[in-house]
């Protein structure tokens, strides 16, 4: 009685965890995003974070510089 009642416990338990795991949700997943304005340059963030560190400068953006609206229009392919 002893050892069916472990191996019933036992069998719950790896059921119970089994259950879990195939319950995965893609919640941090977003669709990708238009570009906009409110964007960070991110190209132009790391061109200088490049070059102050080959001067050996160290860098804090207190305000990232954001992408000019000439910028988002070539990337969304308007005039």
């Amino acid at each position: 009685m002893n050892a069916s009642l472990r191996m019933a416990v036992l069998s719950l338990s790896v059921l119970g965890l089994a259950a879990c795991a195939g319950t995965e949700v893609k919640t941090a997943y977003t669709e990708p995003k238009d570009p906009s304005i409110m964007d960070n340059d991110e190209a132009y963030v790391a061109y200088v974070q490049r070059v102050a560190l080959r001067r050996g400068i160290d860098v804090v953006w207190v305000n990232t510089p954001r992408k000019s609206a000439e910028q988002v229009a070539k990337e969304t392919g308007e005039k």
